[in-house]
């Protein structure tokens, strides 16, 4: 796998391929790089910037489009790709709105979805709708798991007033429940707030044994900073979905000490030799960084970087049959999609199948905290 990273990062300078391309593979990418989801768009889009520019005799062209953190925009993004890039494949986007409205499209064109939000759709509009993310209960649960050990009782949630808020609740009460912990304070916030004020000091005064912020990005950091400001000094933990430097900056000293679950490429040194994502995370954390510099990896770059090797596998087996850019194509990227089995990304291990599209390893997330402005794994 190091070997193939090194190969595929080489590939964007040069073409690894002898001979003219038999047909170009079009990759439509959707993230939010402007906006307030804009600290997780620059992250994934790190990864794109590391994906080859070949495969084999083929062309492969990204256009990325920038959704400015608006689920209107990623629709009409989605469709222009479609339409008039011919794409052939989309990647992306960051949030579970844009996704769930995208998803819409790409069952209507029939051209595949790997979207980088966990979504989850219908089972109707499953067919070409596909994610890279774990879902929300997976992460959740592992610092749920966490709670139990400490012997956490209460648990106060703070979150974004939006779908992703949502999730992140609906996942903490079906994993508190199951763990015996009580929801005491349910408090929402908008991801453009500037105070919380308001929030902190009903969860405050609820008394709960530790607090959940069901945010993601920068945003997710104002929550805590003002807990803490109000006296609460129970233990608080944040959604994978903060995993980024960013935060770290923003939060400062306030988030010190904040547990998560997060994908194992965030503290890829520090995994055990046995654990089956090391060899991989270290790879990518080598090429990412070797880019962008020290400490600008993140498990949103890592997302899409396993979103690639999903598709390197589907293109590599779709242009056995069909040629890119043809609804044949399409369908074959599609079939060989929903065949992965047991690969080992940077951020999971994945294995799908016609009803399940995302097919995240439950047992590959890690728990960290933070600790001196960095991530430290816990176990």
């Amino acid at each position: 796998m190091q070997t193939h990273l090194k190969t595929s990062v080489a590939a964007l300078a040069l073409s690894l391929a002898g001979g003219s391309a038999l047909a170009d593979i079009n990759v439509g990418v959707v993230f939010s790089l402007t906006g307030p989801a804009a600290s997780l768009g620059a992250e994934t889009k790190k990864a794109v910037e590391l994906m080859p520019q070949t495969l084999g005799a083929e062309k492969i062209n990204y256009i990325i489009l920038d959704d400015a953190t608006d689920p209107t925009n990623a629709v009409k993004n989605a469709r222009k790709l479609i339409g008039e890039n011919k794409v052939d494949v989309i990647l992306g986007p960051n949030l579970i709105t844009s996704g769930t409205a995208m998803a819409d499209v790409a069952n209507e064109e029939k051209t595949v979805l790997l979207s980088m939000a966990p979504i989850e759709v219908a089972a109707d509009k499953q067919k070409w709708a596909f994610r890279v993310e774990p879902t929300a209960e997976i992460m959740v649960g592992r610092a749920v798991e966490d709670m139990k050990e400490k012997g956490i009782k209460t648990v106060g949630f703070v979150g974004f007033n939006d779908s992703w808020g949502e999730l992140l609740l609906k996942a903490l009460t079906k994993t508190s429940d199951a763990a015996g912990i009580k929801i005491v304070a349910t408090e929402r916030f908008a991801r453009t707030d500037t105070s919380v004020t308001g929030q902190a000091l009903k969860v405050v005064a609820a008394k709960p044994d530790a607090v959940f912020v069901g945010g993601s990005g920068t945003p997710a950091a104002l929550p805590q900073s003002t807990l803490r400001e109000r006296g609460y000094k129970g233990p608080i933990y944040q959604s994978h979905a903060v995993a980024n430097r960013d935060f770290l900056r923003v939060g400062g000293k306030a988030v010190e000490g904040a547990r998560l679950a997060v994908a194992p490429v965030l503290v890829a040194e520090q995994l055990p030799d046995s654990h089956p994502n090391k060899k991989v995370g270290l790879a990518f954390v080598q090429a990412v960084e070797a880019k962008n510099g020290a400490n600008t990896r993140s498990t949103f770059a890592g997302a899409s970087w396993d979103g690639w090797l999903m598709l390197e596998g589907a293109f590599t087996t779709a242009l056995k049959s069909a040629k890119p850019g043809t609804p044949a194509f399409r369908e074959a990227v599609r079939d060989a999609l929903e065949k992965t089995s047991k690969l080992v990304g940077a951020n999971g291990t994945y294995t799908m199948s016609p009803t399940n599209h995302g097919g995240y390893a439950p047992t590959s997330p890690v728990l960290i905290e933070v600790a001196n402005g960095g991530w430290k794994l816990v176990k």
